[in-house]
């Protein structure tokens, strides 16, 4: 199967929200779990690689993506995506910029774009300034995230310490003359030698019109967002037969564990919602996890009826989080939590359980490396940018859902329950 797009996405959650919106066109969407080690075979028309380099030294994300670029380029794919977070998530020394640029060359294109709104998810951009809901991001819960926390609201100003070239804005105002104007916006500041445009969008029709004037470059980078209008386009243009492989379902048994790892704003009305519906739950402290290591949780998950759905989570408001960090080092007590994580999804599944749901990129990082999950099909949307997907672990066929921490109603883990039991 031809590559229509390929892409990549710079952690698992954020790979699972482009794929899911992606796969809203009813066309098969394959997620490949980090750099397949096998040459390519048996493509989707939309391949998403998963990387975990959000935070991971420059250098090194630079490597992983190169790699990633390698096999879709080896696979057929001539046009290509970069996703990162809604929030721009990211360090003064990159990796969003930095990544883009080795892309733009190792593409040989001398110009790309940069729009991480999200309007179904409250991420808007206007004057180069992104909001989250009605807040700017640096007066946003985003301020206090534990790994990136974000103090500027100006995507310009964050960006242009991150690349090697000069940094542009396409506004509200030119977006809303329609895609024309766009692509002679972005003709001019080439010319000017501008190679990082940022471009405004706080509805779904400004994305449309960006999508539709950029879809033949070579390389876009944004939120998953930007990528939803792109199917359409290609079946327009004649890239997307009406014939390609649809995506598939599977009938799964009840068990199900679901796994909190995010201390977001929202995942912690999340998991709150949850816990007051009656549902059985443990909350893990990561100094009591020095003392006791997993043991103690592990008893307790062998012994719950998992069809009542029980609850595993290290989710906590700012000041525990921080406390924790202080004691036991950020990279100490983040490693010590995603591996009791993935130890209690390894066990859930060998007791039985089906479907998995997971809270918090890092965790589903550290999750879907323990079950060994090396490509997911994706399926139905539970929120937007939240598909459950279906993968295979140890020989059983598993419904997975990862969850960015911000993303999904109160009622998200109810939600995801029913989702599956009415697809």
């Amino acid at each position: 199967m031809t590559i229509v797009l390929g892409c990549i996405a710079d952690d698992f959650t954020g790979a699972t929200d482009l794929a899911g919106l992606l796969a809203r066109s009813g066309v098969r969407v394959s997620l490949r779990i980090g750099v397949p080690e096998h040459p390519p075979s048996e493509t989707s028309p939309f391949e998403v690689i998963a990387l975990k380099s959000r935070t991971a030294p420059v250098k090194d994300a630079i490597a992983e993506t190169r790699a990633a670029l390698e096999w879709l380029r080896a696979a057929g794919a001539e046009r290509f995506f970069w996703k990162y977070c809604s929030t721009f998530d990211s360090t003064p020394e990159g990796n969003i910029g930095p990544v883009a640029e080795a892309l733009m060359h190792d593409l040989e294109t001398d110009q790309t774009i940069y729009c991480p709104a999200f309007p179904e998810n409250e991420r808007s951009i206007f004057m180069g300034n992104l909001f989250v809901g009605q807040q700017p991001l640096a007066e946003s819960p985003m301020k206090d995230h534990p790994l990136t926390p974000m103090t500027d609201s100006n995507l310009m100003r964050l960006l242009a310490p991150q690349v090697s070239k000069p940094v542009g804005l396409i506004d509200r105002l030119t977006v809303a003359r329609g895609a024309d104007a766009v692509k002679e916006s972005l003709a001019r500041h080439r010319t000017d030698g501008t190679a990082h445009m940022v471009i405004d969008a706080v509805a779904n029709t400004d994305l449309e019109i960006i999508a539709t004037a950029c879809r033949d470059m070579p390389l876009m980078t944004g939120g998953s967002a930007l990528a939803m209008p792109l199917p359409a386009l290609y079946l327009a243009d004649g890239l997307l037969a009406n014939d390609v492989p649809k995506q598939k379902t599977h009938l799964l048994a009840a068990e199900t564990i679901i796994l909190s790892g995010s201390c977001s704003a929202m995942t912690n009305v999340q998991v709150a919602e949850y816990i007051a519906s009656g549902a059985p739950s443990y909350q893990l402290d990561p100094m009591t996890l020095t003392q006791t290591g997993p043991e103690p949780i592990l008893a307790w998950l062998i012994e719950q009826d998992l069809s009542q759905a029980p609850l595993i989570y290290a989710t906590a408001d700012h000041a525990s989080v921080k406390a924790a960090q202080a004691k036991l080092g950020v990279g100490e007590a983040g490693t010590l939590i995603e591996q009791t994580l993935a130890a209690c999804a390894l066990a859930a599944r060998d007791a039985g359980a089906r479907r998995i749901i997971v809270a918090g990129g890092e965790t589903s990082g550290a999750v879907t490396k323990a079950l060994n999950v090396t490509q997911l099909d994706i399926s139905t949307e539970i929120a937007p940018g939240v598909p459950w997907t279906y993968c295979t672990s140890d020989g059983h066929t598993i419904a997975l859902t990862l969850k960015s921490g911000n993303f999904g109603a109160e009622t998200f883990f109810s939600d995801a329950k029913a989702k599956l039991d009415g697809s």
